[in-house]
Formats: C-alpha cells, structure tokens, sequence
C-alpha cells in the first residue's frame, strides 16, 4: 500500500465517521434521558478493558519494528495505566467497589471490543493496527467528550468521578503527529495491507457494540 500517510487515516476517518444515530447508549446519556445506573456497568466493563488493552499495547509496542510504531503503542500503554487509575475514581462515585467489581458478570457485547485489540496484537501487522487505533480514536475521544459534559450537567458528578472520560476526551498535544509519523515509515517500509481498513471497519463496529450493548442492558 503507498501513499501518503494523512491522506490514508483522514480518508479511513472520513468513512468510519459515526453516525448521528449510530450510537444509542450516548446519546441518551447526552439528554439525560439514561439511567445514572449506566455509569456503574460502564465502570465495571472498562474495568476488565482497560487492563487487557495496557496488555495488548504493550504486545504491539514489542512487536513493532519501525521505532516510531513502538513508541506510539508504548504510549498508548502508558496511557491505559493513568485510565485504570481514574477509573476506580469513576467505580466509587458509581457506588461499585471492588468486591462488586470482581463479582460483575460482563457482556458479551462489551467485551468484544478489547477481544479483537487483543486478537490484533497477536496477529495484525502493527502498522495496521495503528491506522485501525487512530481512526477509532476520533470517534471514542467524542464519545468520552460528550458523557463528560453530561455527568455534569444532567447526573451531579464532579469533576473526579468525570476524569476517566476526560482523560480520553482530552486530545494529547503531537499524537497525531507520531500517527502519521509512524503509520508513513510502515508505508515505506511495505509493512501497510489492506487490512489496515478492514481492521479500522471492524474496530469501529466493536466500539458501537460496546455502547448499544450497554443500551439494551
């Protein structure tokens, strides 16, 4: 695959855009109309994600051979440390604590997202896996902006019990920079298939199953 690196992560960006739509759990969370009990599933899912993504940037950090492929994912990795941080905040403002957490019985449906993170990181080529992370980023960031306003302004969180989703609606200063940075050199390299948008697609259909999961629940 050749080509310009931002011409490829916009184009796959642009096709995987979510649907006003699409994701049912957010919007009703946007309205207030969801229930506050929601925030206590979310917290016990992403308590089991969280640690299983550190593990699968970790793996791909190994396995990249492009430098800047292995910094990218090593500080994804870092990343997930400071959210599971965060997230026992957002466990206790929901009133779960660690015995309901290990006790909680997760959906299929949620846990289908971080389960092909992790079959990516045994099997994809880490180039490909970067342009899948990157373009579901865009739409995640949104997600975790928007709940984040809405803990607020409908539910009476305060800014602790928010900091989970803010962290991941905060945009870091150069990420995308070192995307294409990195996402170019596997370009170069010939490391880039067409997997990459396969890849990209099914990432993006996982990440609404999290949500619509947790709107049937």
């Amino acid at each position: 695959m050749t080509g310009s690196a931002r011409e490829l992560l916009s184009e796959v960006q642009e096709e995987l855009a979510p649907q006003e739509d699409g994701n049912r759990l957010v919007s009703l969370i946007a309205s207030g109309a969801a229930s506050r009990s929601v925030f206590g599933l979310i917290a016990a899912e992403e308590h089991r994600i969280v640690p299983s993504d550190w593990r699968s940037f970790l793996h791909l950090a190994a396995r990249s051979e492009e430098r800047g492929a292995r910094e990218f994912f090593a500080g994804l990795a870092a990343g997930e440390g400071e959210a599971l941080n965060r997230l026992s905040t957002l466990a206790t403002a929901t009133g779960m604590d660690d015995v309901q957490l290990r006790a909680y019985e997760p959906l299929s449906g949620c846990q289908a997202y971080p389960s092909f993170l992790a079959w990516m990181a045994l099997n994809g080529e880490p180039a490909d896996v970067l342009v899948a992370l990157t373009a579901n980023f865009a739409a995640w960031g949104s997600y975790c902006a928007t709940i984040a306003g809405a803990m607020r302004e409908h539910y009476g969180f305060d800014d602790d019990a928010c900091g989970f989703f803010d962290f991941f609606a905060t945009p870091v200063p150069g990420a995308d920079e070192q995307a294409v940075a990195a996402v170019q050199a596997g370009i170069e390299a010939g490391r880039l298939t067409a997997e990459a948008r396969r890849y990209a697609r099914l990432f993006q259909d996982y990440e609404l199953l999290f949500w619509n999961t947790l709107a049937d629940a």
